[in-house]
């Protein structure tokens, strides 16, 4: 837990845009059910809560280990305080329509993630859906942030969920270009 916590406190956060990433954006944009309960986990500063807010959805919440992050958020969105949730991802239990991934995945130990597909599938109501990006160049043992193949994310998902989406973002931002998949999976 206090790996995130000392990396957000050093401001060592590579990761960090610094704003809503094009390919969410876009996402969200095309989403028109505002009542939709949404989940953003290991969120980081939250902009993607930011932009669901600011477009009118009420139903959004964020996990993450690190409190600082969540903190920040909390400055910018107070009356959302009670939507920012200060736990393990994997302890946390309740259920939602979409989960947005962005950055969680590729941060996790590779050996984590048959763990985090399970996980997945128990916070999705039926039908429910997890979309956002996930790193396409060659796994490594130095991480995070830890790569992977689309053929390697179809293998670990394929089992639990229907892959509706799964290829090559158009729209990445400069530094992750030709590095990401925009992907669209939807709950069996």
């Amino acid at each position: 837990m206090n790996y995130w916590e000392n990396r957000y406190q050093k401001g060592d956060t590579g990761w960090d845009a610094g704003k809503i990433t094009t390919p969410i954006k876009e996402y969200i944009d095309q989403l028109t059910d505002k009542n939709l309960k949404i989940l953003i986990p290991g969120a980081g500063n939250g902009y993607e809560f930011d932009y669901l807010i600011k477009k009118g959805f009420k139903n959004v919440f964020v996990i993450d280990i690190a409190e600082t992050p969540l903190n920040n958020i909390k400055k910018r969105n107070p009356k959302y305080s009670s939507h920012l949730i200060h736990d393990d991802f994997f302890a946390f239990n309740d259920t939602f329509d979409l989960i947005i991934e962005q950055t969680f995945f590729c941060a996790l130990l590779p050996n984590m993630r048959p763990q985090y597909v399970e996980k997945m599938k128990t916070l999705l109501k039926p039908k429910g859906k997890i979309a956002g990006l996930l790193f396409d160049f060659p796994l490594t043992e130095v991480g995070p942030p830890f790569g992977g193949s689309k053929e390697e994310y179809m293998e670990l998902f394929s089992e639990k969920f229907y892959i509706k989406t799964l290829e090559k973002a158009y729209n990445s931002i400069k530094p992750r270009e030709n590095k990401e998949l925009f992907f669209i999976f939807e709950v069996k």
